[in-house]
């Protein structure tokens, strides 16, 4: 094999793993489906209050391209003039006791391709409904 045939089968490789096709949804109980559909409703309304009660006292916003927000006051502030057409995607979860967590991915749309991805870390309350610890989200796009 030459080099030149090498080296185009190293770019082919390449590019077929950059453009993977997306993970499959998966379904998730009806407890961890409320807080993203909550999520998703707060957020296309631009209703920062209702939002910032899905979190945790203390909990946390790890948004991409900002410093960490902590603290339900703090992330209502952030969150406040934000939002709009939001669709929550779930890839995997788990649960084990009061903590659990959902990966997915996000777009504006249901159905368009993802734009970005998140991680939710949850904890329920002392009524056994669960809240957001940390909501970290990033960008699918590459920087330049």
């Amino acid at each position: 094999m030459t080099n030149r045939a090498i080296m185009l089968f190293a770019l082919l490789a390449v590019a077929t793993v950059a453009h993977a096709a997306p993970q499959p949804s998966i379904a998730l109980p009806a407890d961890l489906a409320r807080v993203l559909r909550d999520y998703e409703a707060a957020w296309s309304t631009m209703n920062a209050t209702s939002l910032s009660r899905l979190f945790a006292e203390d909990g946390f916003v790890l948004s991409n391209g900002h410093e960490p927000v902590r603290g339900r006051a703090a992330i209502e502030a952030f969150y406040r003039g934000q939002g709009g057409p939001l669709s929550l995607r779930p890839l995997a979860f788990g649960a084990d006791g009061q903590v659990g967590y959902i990966i997915g991915g996000f777009a504006a749309i249901p159905g368009q391709p993802d734009i970005g991805k998140f991680t939710l870390t949850l904890r329920k309350d002392p009524e056994g409904q669960w809240l957001i610890v940390s909501d970290m989200d990033n960008s699918n796009r590459r920087r330049d």
